[in-house]
């Protein structure tokens, strides 16, 4: 039997209905945190995460049993207050897309699931939109196939024909932009909009860009989401100075409190590897006053490590989400922490 047929009956036993309560009695005591930005919309050309996907998968998870919470309740139960539970799953959107409140809202409604988003608030206030965004807009709208220029020391040339050496460039591109600072990030943008005739808008977003509006955050709010800080400009903090970093995490926070009705008290670093942000970020969120902060690494949560050091509930990992019920299932379940273990220990 070959190695794809076996992977494929494993897959197929793992989501059996027979197995999906003794799957969730496996992830007890853990959170599983996952972290989603755009939604596949017609409307208005966004692409993204299939909204039937994630209706099938919250369906799952609701038939098996899984606990669906927001970031605010589950914080609460990580920190012990509050009576032992079941595994728990929570659903988390980045940046305050305006497919997050159009299209995704009401499928986390219609489960009944309180998902949270974290806003880059200067983005909702139209000061600019989001770099990446604007880099896949010039690669999207030129007529050219191909262009060089320098940036950070390097020589950058790229050259395509169609949609995967296109999407190829834009993906290398947009890695060597996260690797410098803001300033020099949006020159290098502007510079490759003028390389390849693009006029790029500067402030509004066109409409598969664009954000959600305050006002559509009170709404969401009404249907079950909860909202948190994102930084005003999606930075990566640890590439700023001091004060740019506070002045980022701190008027976030003081817009998302002035416009929400029930602001959660939880910051989202903007890319959240392990080098983005670090002790410095934290001591800004501990004088705000914040119950802790996500980041992006894949693992799941436990009170275990979320009590295990003074700052371990600001290092709270998250799952990215793929529209793919088995390695959803592999995560909320445990099985994904116990292999990582079991590779762990065979090394």
């Amino acid at each position: 039997m070959s190695g794809t047929m076996v992977r494929d009956m494993l897959g197929r036993l793992l989501l059996s209905r027979g197995l999906a309560r003794p799957m969730r009695v496996l992830g007890r005591g853990r959170v599983a945190f996952f972290m989603l930005h755009r939604f596949h919309d017609p409307d208005t050309g966004s692409e993204g995460h299939d909204p039937e996907a994630l209706r099938r998968d919250l369906a799952y998870l609701r038939q098996a049993g899984y606990e669906l919470l927001g970031v605010r309740e589950a914080f609460r139960r990580l920190a012990g207050d509050g009576p032992p539970r079941g595994a728990a799953v929570v659903f988390t959107l980045d940046d305050g897309y305006e497919d997050q409140a159009r299209v995704a809202a009401p499928v986390f409604a219609e489960f009944d699931c309180p998902a949270t988003v974290f806003l880059t608030t200067g983005f909702l206030d139209g000061q600019s939109w989001q770099w990446w965004d604007r880099i896949e807009y010039v690669f999207r709208y030129t007529r050219r196939r191909q262009v060089q220029l320098a940036l950070n020391g390097e020589q950058l040339d790229y050259c395509w024909s169609g949609a995967p050496e296109r999407l190829r460039a834009q993906a290398d591109f947009t890695a060597h932009c996260k690797r410098i600072g803001d300033a020099e990030r949006q020159t290098a943008i502007a510079r490759l909009a003028a390389a390849v005739d693009v006029d790029l808008p500067r402030a509004k977003a066109p409409a598969e860009y664009a954000p959600m509006s305050w006002e559509d955050v009170r709404r969401c709010e009404e249907r079950g989401m909860e909202f948190g800080p994102h930084t005003v400009s999606h930075p990566i903090l640890s590439r700023l100075s001091a004060a740019e970093a506070e002045w980022e995490i701190t008027e976030s926070w003081s817009r998302v409190r002035t416009e929400a009705r029930a602001p959660v008290a939880v910051m989202a670093y903007p890319n959240g590897g392990p080098g983005d942000f670090g002790p410095r970020e934290v001591a800004i969120l501990k004088r705000q006053g914040f119950a802790g902060a996500l980041a992006g690494v894949p693992e799941d949560a436990t009170p275990d490590a979320f009590g295990c050091a003074p700052d371990s509930r600001f290092r709270v990992p998250r799952f990215g989400y793929y529209g793919d019920l088995r390695h959803l299932v592999q995560c909320v379940s445990g099985l994904y922490h116990w292999r990582r273990q079991a590779a762990a220990a065979l090394t």
